[in-house]
């Protein structure tokens, strides 16, 4: 069936409102949110959103081929409009690897095809090794891989690449300075002080956007209170799990992708990525016996940016090729 209109490569595919949305009860006082778009007839493609603590948006629904995917995406326990939202208790790896395979079965997909990146990735592996059986494959990008490596980088190592941002990401808390700066940022973020938590994440944000950007980035700004609570609380979850290596850990990781022998497994990774290293995507690639590495010019950490765009509708034509 040929797509109507296909856009041209390195662009997203037209808007989309979901043909179901809901909430599933996961138990544990958690509600998550779900939605599915695309073909119902389709191949089935469950994307596993980042952070953690993101959420999906409307621009998800769009990366992949509404005309021949099944396209089902959900905020984890925490995030966008799950509820209770910013929550930590009860939220760990384990209890989203288990929500993923509750919405599984609630929508009625015997076998669906798994996508993530950065934190998305981490727990695509996570659940595909839980559930290998009810996996048509994975398609992994932009390879965090939880461990004491990434985040040293992330709220170190990187820092001699934009010395004046990381400067003003490290004296955000400057009365702790005896303590390693991302127990500091996770301190505030989590703590009781609304102006610090706040100040906290504006500053988290501004590093996290020069990486992806690759320049200094402005300090963000909050329109309102709401904004700030929403972003605060999305924080607050990121800062839950970094806190305790994403309930994994690298080594971990590692060993659960090894048991993915025998899954077609994609890896697309930005060689100009400052967020999470290249190497790790090499790593995984070695890691996991029969996967696909690729490498992707010119791109970062954005999957919105054309070249990675391309590379993830090149990744998902390998489940769902064009007809003879």
């Amino acid at each position: 069936m040929a797509t109507v209109p296909d856009p041209a490569i390195g662009t997203l595919f037209p808007p989309a409102e979901p043909w179901q949305s809901g909430r599933l009860d996961v138990g544990d006082g958690h509600s998550i949110y779900f939605e599915q778009c695309g073909d119902p007839t389709g191949i089935p493609l469950v994307v596993l959103h980042g952070g953690p603590g993101s959420g999906c948006s409307p621009r998800m629904r769009q990366i992949f081929d509404p005309m021949r995917f099944r396209i089902v995406l959900f905020d984890q326990r925490g995030c966008g409009r799950s509820t209770p939202h910013g929550e930590c208790a009860q939220n760990t790896t384990a209890d989203l690897v288990a929500d993923i395979e509750r919405l599984r079965r609630h929508v009625g997909v015997e076998r669906w095809l798994v996508t993530g990146g950065s934190w998305g990735a981490a727990l695509a592996v996570a659940y595909a090794a839980a559930h290998q059986e009810a996996c048509l494959g994975a398609i992994l990008r932009g390879i965090f891989l939880t461990g004491a490596a990434d985040l040293e980088w992330f709220f170190a190592g990187a820092g001699g690449r934009f010395p004046q941002a990381w400067q003003a990401l490290d004296e955000v808390t400057p009365g702790q300075l005896h303590m390693a700066l991302r127990d500091r940022l996770f301190d505030a973020v989590l703590g009781d002080d609304e102006g610090l938590s706040a100040e906290t994440v504006r500053r988290w944000m501004q590093w996290e956007a020069t990486l992806d950007g690759g320049a200094p980035a402005p300090l963000p700004e909050f329109p309102d209170a709401a904004t700030r609570a929403v972003l605060v609380a999305k924080y607050r979850v990121q800062a839950h799990y970094l806190r305790h290596q994403c309930f994994l850990g690298e080594e971990q990781l590692l060993e659960l992708a090894a048991s993915l022998a025998g899954l077609p497994v994609a890896i697309l990774h930005g060689e100009k990525d400052l967020v999470c290293r290249v190497e790790n995507a090499r790593r995984l690639h070695r890691a996991v016996p029969g996967s696909r590495l690729r490498v992707v010019a010119h791109a970062g950490h954005n999957p919105f940016a054309a070249e990675m765009l391309h590379a993830l509708r090149d990744a998902a034509m390998q489940f769902a090729p064009e007809p003879d």
